[in-house]
């Protein structure tokens, strides 16, 4: 995907060299800092101390890896120049995302409300609790922001079989699908479904309902896809079409247990994925993506 002429996007919040990301400080973990925090009370500088942890604390950094010293958690170490060009490259893909819907909500007489990328490695603190590097990319409707561990797109390469620069912006995209899924009111609809039905016990309606969410991020990320083929190089849309198919519900679950369970889908399967994600970007038009129906 060419993108030398694009500046990156300005909604990046990079938590990478944060170790833990905000993750709460356990009843354990407060005994093993009781010595140093009573030791600390002692003086101004201590108590100095203290309030820096402390508003670091609430910050959504971990105080505890203040002890762990520059050989400590990976978190701490200076990104890779593999990585670098990864970020890099997704703050541009996410100013392309910013442009294609500003003007695809301003057709429609709306202001889109670009949503904020925060990049981290290990975990987190979102808005919709504790963030993992083994739960993928996600969307939190809470605090309107995308998480991201750039390691994921070392899994989705190696171990996946969906390589490429394209590949990882189309899963940019599709988080960012969630966003204007969000502002169009949709996940809210959704998620009132959903809590009816675990409330009746029914939690494969639940599952099932998340699907034609999924689904149309897929759809709106192929418009955005449209939108931006004048980017594309030769092999990049092939990139988006393999990776829609090898993170499947079927693909996904086949390659980690050996066989399919319908009822606990909440993605789509591998086929579905695909044409989605084709029908926006042949069409460019929101109204291609009605997946509810």
């Amino acid at each position: 995907m060419k993108l030398d002429d694009v500046e990156e996007s300005r909604n990046v919040e990079d938590r990478r060299m944060q170790s833990g990301g905000g993750q709460r400080l356990s009843a354990g973990a407060m005994m093993a800092l009781w010595p140093l925090i009573r030791m600390l009370l002692r003086t101004k500088i201590g108590w100095a101390i203290i309030g820096i942890g402390l508003l670091a604390y609430l910050a959504g950094y971990n105080p505890l890896s203040l002890l762990s010293g520059p050989s400590g958690s990976a978190a701490h170490q200076p990104p890779s120049a593999q990585e670098r060009v990864e970020a890099d490259r997704m703050k541009k893909v996410l100013a392309t995302t910013e442009q294609v819907w500003s003007r695809i909500f301003e057709r429609y007489g709306r202001h889109y409300h670009p949503p904020v990328m925060v990049l981290y490695r290990g975990s987190t603190r979102s808005g919709c609790g504790y963030a993992q590097a083994q739960m993928g990319p996600f969307y939190c409707p809470t605090d309107r922001k995308i998480y991201l561990d750039l390691g994921f797109f070392d899994e989705l390469s190696r171990q996946l079989g969906a390589p490429g620069d394209f590949a990882q912006a189309y899963v940019l995209a599709h988080e960012v699908g969630h966003a204007v899924q969000d502002q169009l009111g949709i996940l809210d609809k959704v998620h009132r479904l959903q809590q009816q039905a675990l409330r009746r016990g029914d939690k494969t309606r639940a599952n099932h309902l998340q699907i034609p969410v999924e689904l149309q991020a897929d759809c709106f990320a192929g418009i955005w896809a449209h939108y931006t083929k004048s980017r594309l190089e030769r092999g990049d849309l092939q990139e988006a079409i393999n990776a829609t198919e090898k993170i499947g519900d079927d693909a996904l679950q086949k390659r980690a247990q050996g066989y399919v369970v319908p009822d606990s889908f909440t993605h789509g399967t591998s086929k579905q994925r695909m044409e989605w994600f084709l029908r926006g970007f042949k069409s460019g038009q929101l109204q291609a993506c009605d997946t509810f129906r």
